[in-house]
């Protein structure tokens, strides 16, 4: 189970600027990839607390951040994912099966990471924006 975001649904000028932050400043880039990594994962964890109901939080510890890679050539990215072996279960839905191995229905997927990306796209555009200026006023050295 991954969910990520990468630079590509920004704008030309924001991504040709992006490109050069990357080129010339790899390491404030990776920093903010994780910082905004971070900020997913959390999110993230807030609404698996909220949509799952069991309280043994197996599912809520195994949600973590992963590192930072390139993506399609030059592109950095980063994803958040769940390690639990049930965690593709949870997000896209699963039979429910007997003891005896009778089907008693279907239970629908929550979405956690689904949801959550789509929430968290709004801030991360806000953050990437902030980023490039902040990168303009350091004149990218």
């Amino acid at each position: 189970m991954a969910d990520g975001f990468d630079f590509s649904e920004m704008e030309e000028f924001t991504r040709q600027l992006m490109d050069l932050a990357v080129q010339r400043m790899p390491r404030e880039s990776k920093k903010f990839l994780r910082d905004e990594g971070n900020k997913l994962k959390k999110d993230t964890k807030a609404k698996a607390k909220q949509k799952v109901k069991k309280d043994k939080g197996i599912y809520q510890k195994s949600i973590k951040r992963g590192k930072v890679y390139k993506f399609n050539g030059n592109q950095l990215s980063i994803r958040t994912y769940s390690n639990a072996p049930h965690a593709h279960l949870i997000e896209h839905g699963h039979r429910i099966i007997g003891k005896d191995g009778s089907e008693h229905g279907f239970k629908q997927g929550e979405h956690v990471f689904e949801d959550s990306v789509r929430e968290f796209h709004d801030k991360f555009i806000s953050d990437v924006e902030d980023f490039v200026d902040e990168m303009l006023e350091q004149g990218l050295r």
